[in-house]
């Protein structure tokens, strides 16, 4: 599915500096808004929003990780299980979006950090043409997914969520075929921490100096085609 063109918001009254941000220190900002030029200038800038507070509430932090998890071009690892699990599913795009958002959001998540502000701001993002879903069917019921934000050759991916084995991983699968398809080596999906279990997908950590390198050419390319500018 091709995504209408995105449209640029009114730019953000912020700025991101990262100059004068520690080796290893994580949350480099507290405050500010949750405006989309707000968003899409963060992310640009190498940071992104997460609150403070339980379960994500307010204060609203800004953050980027040091190591940073990601995705590169060629390093998508789908083991010989999981293969057999994507015959199952069916892959949609930007068909439930507020649905993905509600599940990642889901308030018996252990570790919950979706707030309805958050939510909601994504979702003026997803109307504007930045903020993609990408589904996992199955039966014609929405079993997985994940939600994230596409600016040019970058997707930063925020949230994922499964009902059924290996759902959420399917997402993983198909959005990595989305962005690197082109097999432009620029490319990077952003995950923000490397956890355990997105290691097995393939997920590297690298210095944030480095991801700052690689972010500043992927924002540049043509963003991939369910996200056609």
């Amino acid at each position: 599915m091709v995504a209408p063109e995105p449209v640029e918001p009114l730019p953000s009254g912020w700025a991101f500096d990262l100059s004068g941000v520690d080796d290893g220190e994580d949350l480099v900002a507290v405050g500010g808004d949750l405006r989309a030029g707000t968003i899409l200038e963060a992310y640009r800038t190498g940071v992104f929003p997460m609150g403070l507070g339980d379960h994500g509430a307010r204060p609203l932090g800004w953050w980027s990780p040091d190591p940073r998890g990601v995705l590169l071009p060629g390093g998508v690892h789908a083991s010989r299980s999981l293969r057999r699990s994507l015959r199952r599913f069916e892959i949609r795009v930007d068909t439930a979006f507020r649905e993905v958002v509600a599940a990642c959001a889901d308030p018996s998540r252990e570790g919950r950090w979706i707030t309805t502000e958050i939510a909601d701001a994504y979702t003026q993002l997803h109307a504007l043409g930045w903020a993609h879903s990408i589904e996992t069917w199955q039966d014609g019921e929405l079993v997985g997914g994940l939600y994230g934000l596409c600016v040019g050759g970058l997707f930063a991916g925020e949230s994922m969520f499964h009902h059924v084995t290996d759902a959420s991983k399917a997402a993983v699968v198909a959005m990595a075929g989305h962005v690197f398809a082109d097999g432009d080596p620029r490319r990077i999906i952003d995950v923000q921490w490397a956890t355990d279990h997105l290691r097995t997908l393939g997920i590297v950590s690298i210095p944030r100096a480095e991801y700052l390198r690689r972010l500043g050419d992927a924002i540049h390319l043509e963003p991939p085609a369910f996200a056609v500018s």
